[in-house]
């Protein structure tokens, strides 16, 4: 039973994983069309400032996302620390944990560089976009940051309920 249970989740996640795919390639989509028309009506460097944006942008999001995964499977690991886990497995995970906290740290300040960024090109563009234009501009930018944020996610649950049906079919 609950293997079958196991086997309808994923089901769902990957109906749900393609859903997302399809958005994104929409999304995608829409990015080539707005990449076109930015690279019409701006100067040479405002369009290579804003292609860097965009390539910057999905970086940074899916850095932060891998370091907050990352960061969150190293603290569920030690909360199960026990009196029995070795002194060598305790300061390991410490030590990743610092480092990854570091390295979060590091990333939101990325982040936070990119945003002001994101307030330059948005300027830039203004001066040449209409204001539909410009709101689509900034739909964009928001879809694109929600899909990838939603796309992590659901490979994470599915990474996860994988990795209980094998434990659970191993068990038996």
């Amino acid at each position: 039973e609950l293997m079958s249970r196991l086997r309808s989740k994923l089901q769902t996640l990957y109906g749900e994983r393609e859903l997302v795919l399809s958005e994104a390639l929409v999304c995608a989509t829409r990015g080539a069309e707005l990449e076109a028309l930015v690279q019409d009506v701006c100067r040479h460097n405002e369009f290579e400032r804003y292609m860097m944006f965009i390539g910057d942008l999905e970086k940074v999001v899916s850095l932060l996302l891998c370091l907050s995964s990352r960061l969150a499977r190293v603290q569920n690991a030690m909360s199960r620390i026990d009196g029995n886990t070795d002194a060598e497995e305790k300061q390991s995970l410490l030590e990743r944990h610092k480092l990854l906290s570091r390295q979060r740290e590091d990333a939101k300040d990325l982040k936070e560089n990119l945003d002001r960024r994101e307030r330059v090109v948005s300027g830039i563009l203004a001066k040449y976009l209409s204001a539909q234009q410009l709101q689509d501009y900034r739909c964009f930018v928001q879809d694109k940051t929600s899909l990838l944020i939603e796309q992590k996610d659901l490979e994470e649950q599915i990474k996860f309920f994988e990795e209980q049906l094998e434990s659970v079919e191993r068990s038996i």
